[in-house]
């Protein structure tokens, strides 16, 4: 059956995969997988734009997320999952990219303004995290992705992403491709603090690796509503982290429909829906642990798989740089 188009996703492995990830893009990405031709890209060198001094630990969870995305439900036959600095087309596609793009447009976008303002940067901003939605411009249009799976906080750089497209496309005539974002249902997770996005630097992250008892006690520090200091008192489901968190995962709809009216009403301890919530996530995530464990006993599978994926990439992405390097009159030999 042929495929309905072409999907680039992907993350940088700064870190095991949380259910940020997994809520955000990843049951897109499992779900899509057999309708359409998709490219799982492992962002190493742009994990490397704020963790240069420690490369060892990209090294590291390059593997790490590769097992999440096989546990979660990758299959490799029909999603390409490959890793970023060793297809080096893209890395000669940012360059050319780079050329039409601004750097005060750069340090206007929302996403790259907001991340820099989390990791306390400020006029200090390596130069490679600065330029990273042009490198995801890159990854994107070098595969000629024409849907992008996000969360609503990388919205803008797909916007700028189509930015560049139209530039290049303008100065160069028509060779690549416009794509636009897919959202899941609930597409941005907050921490577990409920104040910001799930991110494993500021320690706020349920992982896909966690045992059931770190879930447990993870669950037990969230934040619900302040207001609710009682059983017996009316409590608020809006910006209630763990009633977010049920909405995003419970699958019984109706029980929790009804363990809404009650809270709101009055009489139902945060302690309950606590244990709710951590039932519900013990039940979604304990299953990929197992598999992941299994998963993890023959790395030397894992290594083909990223080594066939990388191959297939490469193949893909010389195909377009062949295309930009005639468009752009740089097709010397």
């Amino acid at each position: 059956m042929a495929k309905k188009g072409i999907i680039l996703t992907g993350d940088r492995p700064t870190g095991p995969l949380h259910l940020g990830h997994f809520i955000g893009s990843l049951q897109n990405r499992v779900c899509m997988q057999k309708e359409y031709q998709q490219y799982i890209i492992i962002a190493d060198m742009q994990a490397l734009t704020d963790h240069s001094k420690t490369p060892e630990i990209v090294r590291k969870n390059v593997f790490e997320i590769t097992l999440d995305y096989l546990a979660c439900g990758i299959n490799p036959e029909e999603s390409t999952i490959f890793i970023q600095s060793l297809v080096p087309e893209i890395a000669e596609l940012t360059m050319y990219l780079l050329n039409l793009v601004t750097v005060s447009r750069l340090e206007r976008n929302p996403t790259v303004k907001d991340e820099m303002k989390q990791k306390g940067f400020g006029s200090n901003v390596p130069a490679g995290f600065l330029m990273y939605p042009v490198s995801q411009a890159a990854d994107i249009t070098a595969f000629g992705a024409n849907l992008v799976p996000v969360g609503e906080d990388q919205v803008p750089v797909i916007e700028q992403t189509v930015e560049i497209v139209r530039s290049f496309n303008r100065t160069y005539g028509k060779v690549l491709v416009e794509p636009k974002p897919l959202l899941s249902r609930i597409s941005r997770l907050p921490g577990l603090d409920g104040k910001t996005k799930m991110s494993k630097s500021l320690k706020n992250a349920i992982y896909l690796s966690d045992t059931n008892d770190e879930i447990a006690q993870k669950v037990k520090k969230m934040f619900t509503d302040p207001g609710h200091i009682r059983a017996a008192d009316p409590g608020k489901i809006e910006g209630n982290s763990v009633f977010t968190y049920l909405d995003a995962f419970d699958p019984d709809i109706k029980g929790l429909a009804m363990l809404k009216e009650n809270y709101q009403r009055g009489g139902v301890p945060d302690s309950e829906t606590k244990k709710r919530l951590a039932e519900t996530l013990i039940n979604l995530i304990h299953p990929i642990r197992q598999k992941r464990m299994e998963l993890s006993k023959d790395m030397g599978a894992i290594i083909h798989i990223l080594q066939s994926g990388t191959m297939r990439a490469r193949e893909k992405a010389a195909l377009t740089l062949s295309k930009v390097r005639s468009a752009m009159k740089i097709d010397y030999f």
